[in-house]
């Protein structure tokens, strides 16, 4: 009884060891962010390769760098994760912290080497239960944990926006939308068949503080990812003109 007495105690002392060390092993950052970007086909492959350019650009810009070491950690944690159908959501960079020119650059080259793959549908509220989950199983936490949504068009399959959102809350999760934005066929995207702003307003995002920051056209698209992932690390908001309202 002695022994086994004693080998319970050690199991148990190695048990409460191991959670320790565990707990030891999650990483403080300034924010958790999600790049979750539309590749389904609505998006040609061109075009799909020009949305990813956008990301890396930003990603490695002087802005975004300098942005991340002003905080208070001076560093971030961040996937890049391309979704399509209710069943394709696929990162392209896997949860990295950047903290240094050389750590954006590394994961800037991961995101431009990933094999471009595609879907038919656009699924935005699994895709947004795909970023929750994400940022629930990792090994970082923030007071920020965001789900930045690129897309062409509204939801035509898939979770509901509202379980979708219910998911979001409960995990304190903030979702921003950035809706991209053309008039003309053969373009950057589609022509628009809803006013995609307002879509993205009423049913994309969710969240205090939550905010649409839309690209009206292809050569917009570099700016606005750019200027949406410096407010993103910042925890700012975007001004009433770069939401298209008047001042």
């Amino acid at each position: 009884m002695k022994n086994r007495a004693a080998a319970l105690a050690a199991v148990l002392l190695a048990g409460s060891g191991g959670a320790a060390a565990a707990q030891e092993e999650r990483i403080e950052v300034d924010v958790e962010l999600v790049l979750a970007v539309d590749i389904s086909y609505s998006v040609d492959e061109e075009e799909a390769r020009r949305q990813r350019e956008g990301y890396v650009a930003a990603l490695a810009s002087d802005d975004v760098i300098n942005m991340i070491q002003g905080g208070p950690l001076g560093r971030i944690a961040v996937t890049y994760v391309e979704w399509a159908d209710s069943g394709f959501q696929r990162a392209a960079a896997d949860w990295t912290v950047i903290a240094s020119e050389e750590d954006a650059l590394a994961f800037a080259a991961r995101v431009a080497d990933a094999p471009l793959e595609r879907g038919h549908y656009t699924a935005i509220g699994a895709a947004i239960a795909d970023g929750v989950a994400r940022i629930r199983d990792n090994n970082f936490d923030a007071p920020r944990r965001i789900i930045d949504i690129s897309g062409d068009g509204p939801q035509n399959q898939g979770m509901s926006l509202e379980t979708a959102h219910a998911l979001a809350e409960e995990e304190s999760v903030v979702v921003n939308g950035l809706p991209v934005i053309s008039e003309r066929d053969g373009r950057w995207v589609r022509p628009v068949e809803v006013n995609l702003d307002a879509y993205f307003e009423e049913n994309v995002i969710t969240g205090p503080g939550a905010f649409v920051l839309p690209a009206r056209a292809e050569e917009e698209f570099r700016v606005a990812i750019l200027r949406k992932l410096v407010l993103e690390i910042a925890g700012a908001a975007p001004s009433p003109v770069e939401l298209g309202r008047a001042p």
